[in-house]
C-alpha cells in the first residue's frame, strides 16, 4: 500500500546554483508553453537540485505553464510517494522522479504531449530517418509501450530500461520525453524530435516514395551534431533567455 507523503515547499532563501536551476527549469516551461507544447496544467519538465541529487524541482499541480515562477516550483524527493494531495501531479512525479533516479547523468527532462508527437507515438515504424533533424537522434532513441496513465511505480523500471543510455524516448501511443544534462539540452532536444516527427508526418502524408538516410551517414551527421554542440552552436540558451524577458521576464522571480 502506498503511503502519499507532502512535497517540499520551496525555500525562501536557497543556494545560488539552486536559484539558476530554478530560473532555468521556469524557463523551459515558458519556453514550452510559447511554442505551443503546453496542456493546460498537464504534463511536466523537472530539473536535479544541485547538491541534491534524491531532490528535484517540478510544477505544482494546478498551475498553468505560463504561471511557472523560479519561486513557486516545487522541491520534491524521487524517494517519497506524492500525488495530488502535495500539490504536484502523481504521474509527472512518477515518471519524472523514475528518470532522474535512473539516470544519475541527467539533470533536465522535458515531457510532452503535442498532437505531433502523439501522431509519431502511434506509428509502428516510429522515427524514421529521413531528415536532417531526425538523424540527431540516430540510435540514441529509445521507445517504451504504453501501459496507461504513469502513476504506478512498478512503471519506473520499464521507463529506465527502455530510455536506457539514450537522450530521447518516444512513449507509445502516449507523447515524448527528451533528457540532458542541462536545461537548454533537453528543450533543444525536444525542440529537435517535435520538428523531425512533424517533417516526417508531412512527408508520409503525400503518399511518396521517402528517401531514407543512410546509416553511415547517419552515423557521421551525429559525430558532427556532437561536435557543433560542444561548440558555438550550444550558446544559443542566453539568446533563448532574452527572447523570453522581452516577452514576460515574471518566469525570474
Amino acid at each position: 500500500m502506498n503511503i502519499h507523503t507532502k512535497a517540499t515547499d520551496p525555500a525562501t532563501a536557497v543556494s545560488p546554483a539552486e536559484l539558476q536551476a530554478r530560473v532555468d527549469l521556469a524557463a523551459v516551461y515558458r519556453l514550452c508553453a510559447h511554442y505551443g507544447w503546453d496542456d493546460v496544467i498537464y504534463n511536466h519538465c523537472s530539473m536535479r537540485v544541485p547538491g541534491e541529487d534524491t531532490k528535484f524541482l517540478m510544477k505544482r499541480h494546478e498551475l498553468l505553464w505560463t504561471e511557472v515562477t523560479a519561486s513557486n516550483l516545487v522541491k520534491v524527493d524521487m524517494h517519497d510517494d506524492l500525488d495530488e494531495s502535495a500539490g504536484v501531479n502523481r504521474p509527472g512525479f512518477t515518471l519524472h522522479g523514475g528518470v532522474l533516479r535512473g539516470r544519475p547523468d541527467v539533470n533536465c527532462a522535458v515531457h510532452v504531449h503535442t498532437e505531433t508527437g502523439m501522431a509519431i507515438a502511434g506509428l509502428k515504424s516510429g522515427l524514421r530517418m529521413v531528415s536532417q533533424e531526425a538523424v540527431r537522434f540516430y540510435g540514441s532513441l529509445g521507445y517504451h509501450p504504453y501501459e496507461g496513465i504513469t502513476e504506478d511505480f512498478g512503471e519506473r523500471e520499464r521507463l529506465i530500461a527502455h530510455l536506457g543510455g539514450n537522450r530521447a524516448m518516444i512513449l507509445q501511443n502516449h507523447g515524448m520525453l527528451t533528457v540532458g544534462k542541462t536545461a537548454r539540452d533537453a528543450f533543444i532536444l525536444m525542440r529537435h524530435l517535435i520538428e523531425a516527427a512533424d517533417i516526417q508526418l508531412k512527408m508520409e502524408a503525400t503518399g511518396g516514395e521517402l528517401i531514407e538516410i543512410p546509416p553511415e551517414i547517419c552515423a557521421k551527421t551525429v559525430a558532427q551534431y556532437d561536435r557543433h554542440d560542444a561548440g558555438r552552436g550550444s550558446a544559443d540558451w542566453p539568446a533563448y533567455l532574452r527572447m523570453l524577458d522581452k516577452i514576460d521576464p515574471s518566469y525570474r522571480t
